[in-house]
């Protein structure tokens, strides 16, 4: 690894040359430049290989150190820059300090001391990266970590994908089992692009009776059908700016399709009884828990509907198959469940985990949830029983550990001995050795 890239100016065409060569010589990537404009330029070119330090003469013609170091901090705030003077002039190594100088030399310096100094400079200079680069994590994309939790590579790449389309106001569509999070990625491309200041309007397409589902949704005027005393601005006018999100938009009967249809062409509600339409500016997220392209193919949702809202899809995969993150989202869930009833969270055993990483979860994300607020509350299932449990003596514990492992093993493996003993690294007759001695058979583990 380069030790640091350093851009170094300086007139003196000799001191240059052989200033750029002894620090290539102990390990620096160097350039140089023989004139302060020169440098500048360099600096402002925005390439990947930016210089980490700049060191740069004080008395020279044109732009002097000083003025290449203003020019190089309004460029880069973060960049250390090394002042070097053969005159010995205190007062102005005061103002290069003031400036906003690293250091200050003077000449002939030391040789080993600049490096030294650059050494430091370069850790200044990579510190100063990393806390750019968290801070826009925190501000950004990467915040999301703390909502959609997980490392899997799809868990990851979906926090990338979210982070791009928030700020786009394409349609998406979010497809994935129940309970695998799509509400959560449709508030997360809320909240961190552009229409955030506006309301997010959750709309259930299965929990709103057809008879009432236009007067809820497109709102109703005054006189419209009996019972409608005053004006009602639906749901859509009400997240005017902001974002609609349809779940579960397969349960729409056909009748509302087609008008979900329309407002999504022409982005105008035309409420009950009303004769002009209202326009709208609104952003469409819809989620399903189906195949909507199959459904739409085998006639049991317009295809031209599906196809208006799948400009972008997002699918979710269960949790099934990202096993890796259950213990990540757990944890957080464990902690979130204790803070809100006030105890002190539990501590998670390996055993724990295992079992937590052998279950099935059905009802993926959200099901996991609950058995840690059941965790917190000292009424688990699937095994995940809290410390304390009667026997907790090591040999019990590692047993009971060993044991799930073996089961989480098997259930990968789609209950053959033979791979789940490869992926274990133990013989196959050690590891039928070892589920006949914890009573484990194949057509008792999950699939």
């Amino acid at each position: 690894m380069s030790r640091g890239r350093i851009l170094v100016v300086d007139d003196d065409a000799d001191l240059l040359a052989s200033t750029c060569e002894w620090l290539s010589a102990t390990g620096f990537e160097v350039e140089g430049a023989a004139l302060g404009s020169e440098a500048l330029r360099i600096l402002g070119a925005e390439t990947s290989t930016m210089p980490d330090v700049l060191v740069t003469d004080i008395r020279m013609p044109g732009l002097d150190g000083i003025a290449v170091l203003e020019g190089a901090l309004r460029l880069d705030p973060d960049t250390p820059v090394v002042l070097l003077t053969g005159h010995g002039d205190i007062a102005l190594a005061v103002k290069a300090m003031r400036a906003g100088a690293h250091d200050f030399l003077e000449k002939p310096y030391d040789a080993d001391h600049l490096v030294a100094v650059l050494d430091r400079a370069v850790a200044q200079r990579r510190l100063a990266g990393e806390i750019r680069e968290l801070r826009l994590r925190v501000a950004g994309g990467d915040a999301l970590e703390t909502r959609l939790i997980g490392n899997d590579a799809a868990t990851v790449d979906l926090r990338r994908r979210v982070v791009h389309l928030a700020d786009i106001d394409a349609d998406v569509l979010i497809i994935g089992e129940t309970g695998t999070g799509k509400e959560v990625v449709a508030r997360a491309l809320h909240d961190y692009g552009k229409r955030s200041d506006r309301p997010f309007v959750a709309i259930n397409c299965a929990a709103i009776p057809e008879a009432i589902f236009e007067s809820e949704v497109f709102g109703h005027e005054r006189g419209a059908f009996t019972g409608a005393l005053d004006r009602r601005i639906g749901k859509i006018e009400h997240a005017n700016g902001g974002t609609v999100f349809l779940d579960e938009i397969e349960s729409m009967p056909p009748t509302l399709q087609t008008k979900i249809l329309r407002l999504l062409q022409e982005r105008q509600v035309e409420p009950l009884g009303a004769n002009r339409l209202h326009p709208v500016d609104v952003r469409f997220i819809a989620a399903t828990k189906t195949d909507l392209k199959r459904c739409a193919a085998e006639g049991g949702f317009r295809s031209d509907l599906y196809y208006r809202l799948s400009t972008v899809e997002l699918h979710l995969k269960p949790l099934r198959q990202r096993r890796q993150d259950i213990p990540l989202l757990f944890d957080h869930f464990v902690k979130g469940a204790a803070s809100r009833h006030g105890v002190a969270p539990r501590a998670i055993q390996p055993v724990t985990l295992a079992a937590l990483q052998a279950a099935e979860w059905e009802g993926n994300v959200r099901e996991l949830k609950a058995e840690a607020e059941r965790y917190v509350l000292g009424y688990p299932q699937h095994s995940a029983q809290p410390d304390g449990d009667a026997d907790g003596s090591l040999p019990a514990r590692v047993a009971s550990y060993e044991a799930q492992l073996i089961r989480q093993a098997v259930a990968e493996a789609g209950g053959s001995v033979a791979e789940a003993a490869e992926a274990l690294g133990i013989p196959r007759r050690t590891l039928a050795e070892k589920m006949a001695r914890h009573g484990l058979r194949r057509d008792r583990l999950p699939a």
